[in-house]
């Protein structure tokens, strides 16, 4: 059983003059052999997109690649024609599959977009592209964790091709107290805002790599915060 604490300036960082990028594990040009996943979960990117910026038209493959925004519009084009214009409640699911190309710009001119984009891998390779996307506003605003992607069946949610991840996304009021379910990993992210798992007291763009750690009480600070767990092997 461990929860290991992994404070936001300790991320690798891409900074461009459109782009503010914050990366929990290996990326890009970014690698420590010591720091490639967790679980499932390959990638965990906290961006923010300047307005009139964004990823020109890029390819993907075998991967499982949801998207959740904290604040502004993301949008999204593919190579399968899918469009959509991603905003805070709206959860995005893209399966990369045998192959797609994708581009994300900031859906404003001047309004900065926040964004978090995560990887998990998926349970069979070469399947046919996806994309799928739902409005959870009202089960977020309800209060709790709440399943947004799961390879389970969960109601509500996005589908991702892997049975053994899930994502819950919490928007916490002040001082209010879920409990993160037992997994093999569980990892804890806090994009806005401040918590406290088990003790261990998280800020702003800090996450907790937890593992066999059971079930977890988590506390959100006195301004609330946004929590993202996934549940992974």
């Amino acid at each position: 059983m461990t929860i290991d604490v992994r404070p936001a300036p300790t991320r690798f960082h891409t900074e461009l003059d459109w782009l503010d990028s914050w990366h929990s594990f290996s990326f890009g040009p970014f690698h420590d052999p010591q720091n490639t996943h967790h679980g499932l979960l390959l990638v965990n990117n906290d961006d923010v997109i300047a307005g009139g910026g964004g990823f020109g038209t890029h390819p993907h493959s075998d991967m499982e690649i949801v998207t959740w925004v904290l604040r502004g519009e993301l949008e999204h084009r593919d190579s399968e024609g899918n469009e959509g214009i991603i905003y805070p409640g709206l959860a995005q699911r893209m399966s990369a599959g045998s192959g797609i190309r994708h581009s994300e710009a900031n859906a404003s001119a001047t309004a900065d977009v926040h964004l978090v984009q995560m990887w998990v891998l998926p349970n069979a390779r070469g399947i046919a592209p996806g994309y799928e996307q739902r409005d959870l506003t009202a089960a977020i605003d309800a209060g709790g964790l709440v399943v947004v992607a799961s390879g389970q069946d969960h109601e509500g949610a996005v589908t991702i091709h892997q049975p053994d991840a899930t994502l819950l996304v919490g928007r916490l009021r002040e001082d209010e107290v879920v409990t993160v379910p037992a997994a093999a990993h569980a990892h804890v992210f806090v994009p806005v805002g401040t918590a406290t798992l088990a003790g261990n007291a998280l800020a702003t763009g800090d996450a907790a790599r937890c593992t066999a750690a059971g079930e977890l009480e988590l506390l959100a600070g006195p301004e609330g915060g946004e929590v993202l767990v996934w549940l992974t092997t």
